[in-house]
């Protein structure tokens, strides 16, 4: 009868655990950059970035025409729409970019006119080590048509969402689990 209690008890701890690592998850977010315009010269890219906080985890989605492209950059590059220097490039009309750590990302579009022109963006994504699980999050745009020369930029929830983060509770789970397994065999 003594085992089947130790047994229930892990049992009630696995579960536990479980449940804790699902609320502690969060979903990323993916966000088409621009809206419904797209990453085009004639979206007003920085409106469009304002009113978003980003985060580790979250992907952005670059929708464009073969005019044009996406380069993740340095500042310095950023700032002066100086292509020298390119942390990645992509040139096929539908990139996803995860931002993988926190703070400062630079966007620009290769062609430097087209940069100078007001094609790039900068954001910021909060996580990591020192950021809860649930910060505010801004709202999204979802993966939708481009409408060429639109200056729509009505957000709408991706779909593509994906469980994100919640790793470290699980490993407490898993230690504390252990603790108890070894606990009730030790009684």
């Amino acid at each position: 009868m003594a085992a089947a209690n130790k047994l229930f008890l892990c049992y009630v701890a696995a579960v536990l655990v479980f449940v804790l690592a699902v609320i502690t998850c969060k979903a990323s977010t993916t966000y088409t950059v621009g809206g419904t315009s797209g990453w085009d010269i004639s979206t007003d890219l920085e409106s469009w970035v304002q009113d978003k906080t980003f985060a580790v985890g979250d992907i952005l989605l670059f929708q464009y025409s073969q005019i044009h492209s996406v380069s993740e950059v340095p500042k310095e590059s950023y700032d002066q729409c100086n292509m020298t220097k390119v942390i990645k490039t992509s040139s096929d009309g539908n990139t996803s970019i995860p931002l993988t750590t926190p703070g400062q990302h630079y966007f620009v579009c290769w062609n430097g006119l087209h940069c100078l022109g007001g094609m790039k963006i900068q954001v910021t994504a909060i996580g990591g080590a020192n950021s809860p699980a649930n910060a505010p999050r801004g709202s999204a745009a979802g993966p939708s048509g481009l409408v060429p020369g639109s200056k729509k930029n009505q957000p709408t929830l991706s779909s593509s969402n994906v469980i994100n983060g919640g790793s470290d509770y699980l490993v407490l789970g898993a230690l504390c689990i252990v603790g108890t397994v070894l606990s009730l065999i030790g009684s």
